[in-house]
């Protein structure tokens, strides 16, 4: 009998020991960063999940169909449900709830087709106007805030067209004059411009071609038929975009090459200025590259590089963006240094089918699901909440207190890259540079390292400049004193004495 109890007692030690590992993995952290040499390392979580809204949660009487954009403004909601021909605007009332304000499926106007037709994306100006990408009308609508036709604007007059190409604008944003900046599809020749009066100006930011050079070496000596079996060098579409407070141009696009990626030729991500030229700044580790996820193996059916559709910017000129292979949500700060990756693939709360749109409220964030015709919402977790207040400090001079904040950070998590760094930048607009050097080194960051190094040596100067002074007049006066007693004592040895 004893021996059955020992026998027992050992196998359930046995079972809690190998239940244990399967415990921590299932208490594995949401959120993800890659380190400086690239490896993957769990963090704590930056985001948890307030609400998943559906259809039947949103009080929609007629359930989304196939939606395809979200727009968010001030506390508005405003769902493209592309399927149904309408967009649905909410006002959120509370923190995990949405109220239907208003359905726009049509308007008022001297136009023979004032019904809306598969609309994709929409903004709203400060004026208050509103402007629709109607895309199964080819037109982009303005749109008073009564729904009073105001203009619209349609296929641009531009002779390097397809003349038969059908104008389908799928995505816009409106700067402070009104202009339109959209994405049209089959359309590559960068963003289309309009101006408020809907007078077609230009493309803006064309995507670079890259191409191999012994294909275009090859190009150039094929026949015709050889040719047309070659891919064309031709640049490729955006596939969103937007504008932040600054009237910069944040895009992403999908369709980028894998072995470009892995070679640094493709840039998923850039930020356009007025004349339509990539400013975005890429300072981070050089192995951390802005594209999402940096390794591109197959699990769970998905394989290849991150696939960005969508994208927003908060004040504080963080980016989130949205992957739609993986279902994740990347954030880079304005250095291009990547500050957390959280979500995945599959049915549960925090995790999508089939992600399309990205936007914030407030450092809330709100993603829109086709699949699901759902829209979760994100709130920051205390760890996240802290990163927001150090950068928001920092960025209105108060270092100190910046400082503090990364330190919380750093208590929750010891290893966090951006909380060494960040306390680095802290030391360093408060001249501190022997100590923001020390934490510059241990994450290994040599350009702050650097200008920390620069104005410390040059402080050192300065404080010991007296006496540098004097180690160089002696290292030149000492060395002539004794060569003149040397000479000297040679004339009087040598002297002739009468």
């Amino acid at each position: 009998m004893k021996k059955n109890l020992v026998r027992f007692a050992a196998l359930v030690m046995v079972l809690v020991l190998m239940a244990a590992p399967c415990g921590a993995l299932a208490e594995a952290s949401y959120t993800y960063i890659y380190d400086f040499w690239g490896e993957y390392q769990e963090m704590p979580d930056a985001y948890s999940v307030d609400k998943v809204l559906t259809s039947s949660d949103l009080g929609l009487e007629i359930p989304l169909k196939n939606p395809n954009g979200l727009y968010v403004k001030d506390d508005l909601v405003y769902v493209m449900d592309t399927g149904n021909d309408r967009i649905v605007e909410f006002k959120r009332s509370a923190r995990e709830k949405l109220e239907i304000v208003r359905i726009i499926d049509s308007f008022n106007g001297p136009v023979d087709v004032t019904t809306l037709s598969g609309p994709t994306d929409m903004a709203i100006s400060e004026e208050g106007n509103i402007f629709i990408a109607d895309k199964g009308n080819a037109r982009i609508l303005k749109l008073d805030s009564d729904l009073n036709y105001i203009l619209e604007f349609d296929k641009p007059d531009d002779p390097t067209l397809d003349a038969d190409l059908v104008f389908a604008p799928s995505k816009l944003v409106i700067d402070t004059a009104e202009r339109v900046y959209c994405v049209a599809s089959g359309i590559n020749k960068g963003l289309v411009k309009f101006e408020n009066d809907a007078v077609f100006s230009g493309f803006v930011g064309a995507i670079p071609v890259t191409y191999d050079f012994w294909d275009y070496i090859w190009k150039r000596f094929a026949s015709q038929e050889q040719r047309e079996k070659m891919v064309s060098f031709v640049p490729t579409e955006y596939d969103n975009l937007y504008m932040d407070k600054e009237g910069f141009i944040y895009t992403v696009q999908d369709g980028q090459d894998e072995l470009d990626l892995r070679n640094g030729k493709a840039d998923p991500i850039r930020k356009l200025n007025l004349i339509g030229n990539d400013i975005l700044i890429r300072n981070g580790y050089e192995e951390v590259p802005i594209i999402g996820d940096i390794y591109f193996g197959s699990g769970g059916g998905y394989s290849g590089p991150s696939l960005l559709t969508d994208i927003t910017v908060f004040d504080n000129d963080i980016y989130c963006a949205l992957d739609k292979n993986r279902g994740r949500v990347f954030a880079y700060d304005d250095q291009g240094r990547m500050v957390f990756a959280f979500g995945g693939n599959g049915n549960m709360d925090g995790y999508f089918r089939a992600p399309v749109a990205i936007d914030h409220m407030g450092y809330d964030l709100l993603v829109l699901d086709r699949l699901d015709c759902a829209i979760t919402i994100f709130s920051p977790t205390e760890f996240a909440t802290h990163i927001y207040d150090a950068v928001d400090q920092f960025d209105e001079g108060l270092y100190d207190e910046a400082g503090e904040s990364w330190q919380q950070v750093m208590d929750i998590d010891g290893n966090y890259a951006l909380a060494y760094i960040g306390i680095g930048r802290s030391l360093l607009r408060q001249k501190k540079y022997k100590e923001a050097m020390e934490y510059f080194k241990l994450k290994y960051d040599p350009e702050n390292y650097s200008k920390a190094f620069k104005q410390y040596r040059k402080e050192w100067v300065e404080k010991n400049i007296v006496y540098v002074i004097i180690v160089i007049v002696l290292l030149f006066a000492v060395p002539g004193f004794f060569r003149w007693i040397k000479r000297a004592k040679h004339q009087i040895n040598t002297a002739e004495y009468y």
